[in-house]
């Protein structure tokens, strides 16, 4: 079945109502409370010693939430955030004055840095080889956080292999006039599409509009590959429920009250809010992972928040864990070749 056969067979089907196995986090979580109220302070994490500074800095002053409020969040779900980011150059997003603040995008890691920052470099052509973070412990995720950094922009690519990703990724984003309940039909006629080929996917929320779809892949296919399969089906699906969907990259044409299928976030160098990064957004909610049942019953943006995802993670594990596992892997070389003899 063509990516093509499969838009059309989703866009004309209810999706079943199946769930995502939930799966408890085993790893231990370090203490947040060692992190201090305000002040400059230095952890002991792992054996490593952070510095960590102007943690009483207002991150969100209307919510009375700190800079250091920001780094005990990461510390308490770091056991499930981990798994996610680990091995992948970190694109840093700076908010140096937190969420309502001007923020600047920084690729290298800055020097003088710990020792134990272990980096990733990658060839940009003429801007030559950038060494950028990799968070592999707390102690590394502290230090990036520190540095302003309120969301995760991890690569899709791990360090091994920059040019061949583990997964692909739709980026599911409401166009003025289309509520957050269209996003959610959105990423369950996604679902039945790839349910047609039998590839697992995983959502999760953005923290900011939309959702996104992931589906966890073994690695082999190019990043231009992955792009080139994610553009067929989102350009399927589109052509299939154009009262629902878009395609259209160029924000001028997309019609109101649709939902974007963005592809184009599958390029090379691209990257997205990783799962469990807080948004810099008015109620400081979470890029958080959720099942398809929570989807069908209905879930709001402002359902998840710095305030609430560490609870929820205490009570069900990563739900997120089959994305990051070894095992379950699809391989999407499958969907390649018959892609190019249809």
């Amino acid at each position: 079945m063509t990516a093509r056969k499969a838009g059309a067979r989703a866009a004309h089907r209810k999706p079943a109502k199946k769930t995502t196995g939930r799966r408890k986090e085993e790893r231990p979580t370090p203490s947040a409370g060692r992190i201090p109220a305000a002040g400059d302070a230095e952890v002991e994490i792992g054996g490593r010693r952070v510095r960590l500074t102007n943690l009483g800095k207002p991150f969100w002053p209307e919510l009375g939430l700190t800079k250091g409020d920001l780094l005990r969040y990461y510390l308490e779900v770091s056991g499930a955030l981990l798994p996610h980011i680990a091995d992948r150059a970190m694109v840093m997003k700076r908010y140096p004055n937190g969420a309502g603040g001007e923020f600047f995008f920084m690729k290298r890691a800055p020097a003088p840095r710990p020792d134990w920052i272990r980096t990733c470099s990658i060839d940009h052509g003429s801007k030559g080889v950038i060494d950028f973070p990799v968070i592999d412990d707390p102690a590394s995720l502290l230090w990036v956080v520190n540095l302003g950094c309120i969301d995760l922009n991890p690569w899709y690519a791990r360090c091994a292999d920059v040019n061949r990703p583990d997964y692909l990724h739709f980026d599911l984003d409401p166009v003025p006039g289309a509520r957050f309940e269209k996003v959610i039909e959105a990423a369950l006629v996604l679902r039945e599409a790839l349910e047609a080929f039998g590839v697992p996917c995983h959502a999760k929320t953005t923290g900011s509009r939309g959702i996104h779809v992931y589906v966890p892949i073994m690695r082999g296919p190019t990043q231009k590959e992955v792009w080139t399969f994610a553009k067929e089906l989102a350009v399927s699906l589109a052509s299939h429920r154009p009262d629902l969907l878009t395609s259209e990259y160029r924000v001028a044409r997309r019609p109101a009250g649709r939902v974007l299928v963005d592809y184009n976030q599958n390029a090379w160098g691209r990257t997205l809010a990783s799962v469990y990064s807080v948004r810099p957004t008015p109620l400081a909610t979470v890029s958080t992972p959720v099942t398809w049942r929570e989807l069908e019953r209905g879930v709001r943006i402002e359902d998840f928040r710095i305030q609430d995802v560490p609870a929820r993670v205490r009570k069900l594990g990563d739900v997120w864990a089959p994305v990051a596992a070894v095992r379950g892997r699809y391989r999407l070389e499958r969907l390649l070749e018959m892609t190019r003899r249809s």
